[in-house]
């Protein structure tokens, strides 16, 4: 083998120096999930990009996007979460994806997709990855660390041209001094077996279409698809007291009851009134050392 000059041997360290790190395969990748008779109509990795729901956003509002366009980046400089919160992670540490759909459902059960896309990545994290995931309404993703629930990944969805940019972020390998926050987690963290980013990417999105298909075919009843029982069964936030901080610096407490057809978590406040939220953050209370809650 004829050996490197200094300068390409020097190059080629600093893309490959993170070995537990390695890069997606793009064209493995479409080659494994983009076929006539999948969902998925497209699949581009890049290596950096502000956020990929942006840019699908954008082409999708040009009318430049078929439906099943995935877009997946190695890293995220501007990655959002709900009411526009800001994260990063180090590069390829992490899954960054985001998938345009156009659903045919009457456009009053579209609210159900965040909920969607978080019980398909939390079946194929399980299934892949070997790490219980529990669901916090409406689209956190969380594992147990030492003891504690930690967030380890979100959904976003956003309406954009006639469908919605469905946008998964999932911290996979961080490691405790590379969390954004210190009550975030990763996979890693949790006790993941693997951490290949390849084979869960896979499992995400053939999860993915398999939840939206059914939902599709169910007209977008989320119980005759098994969606809603789905969510339920896998939902940290039911059966806990919780404060929903809601729109307009509003809150609401009381114990969340139930999941309705239209995706609301139904808390059951202290005066007796069962109350439906549709939007808004919700913070799981855990008793304090008096009388009330933290």
């Amino acid at each position: 083998m004829t050996p490197q000059p200094p300068e390409n041997r020097d190059k080629d360290a600093g893309r490959w120096s993170d070995l537990s790190r390695p890069p997606l395969n793009a064209i493995a990748l479409r080659r494994a999930l983009v076929r006539p008779d999948s969902l998925w109509s497209a699949l581009d990795v890049v290596p950096a990009t502000g956020s990929t729901n942006t840019d699908l956003a954008d082409r999708a509002a040009a009318g430049d996007l078929r439906e099943g366009t995935v877009l997946v980046a190695e890293e995220q400089s501007a990655a959002r979460g709900r009411l526009d919160r800001r994260w990063s992670a180090p590069p390829r540490s992490g899954l960054f994806v985001s998938a345009y759909l156009t659903p045919t459902v009457p456009l009053a059960r579209w609210g159900w997709l965040p909920l969607l896309a978080g019980v398909a990545t939390a079946t194929a994290i399980a299934r892949t990855a070997g790490v219980d995931t529990a669901l916090k309404w409406p689209n956190d993703l969380l594992v147990t660390v030492d003891g504690a629930e930690r967030k380890t990944g979100g959904i976003l969805a956003e309406r954009a041209g006639d469908g919605v940019v469905i946008g998964i972020g999932l911290n996979v390998s961080l490691t405790a001094d590379e969390l954004p926050v210190p009550t975030a987690g990763s996979l890693a963290l949790a006790g993941a077996p693997h951490t290949d980013r390849d084979p869960l990417l896979r499992a995400v999105l053939r999860s993915l279409e398999h939840w939206y298909g059914a939902w599709q075919a169910a007209d977008g009843d989320p119980g005759a698809c098994d969606l809603q029982a789905a969510y339920v069964a896998g939902c940290a936030t039911l059966g806990r007291h919780v404060r929903a901080e809601l729109p307009g610096d509003r809150s609401v407490e009381g114990e969340a009851v139930a999941l309705d057809a239209d995706g609301r978590l139904v808390l059951a406040t202290s005066d007796g009134v069962q109350q439906p939220v549709g939007a808004g953050d919700i913070v799981h209370l855990r008793p304090s050392t008096g009388d009330g809650y933290t």
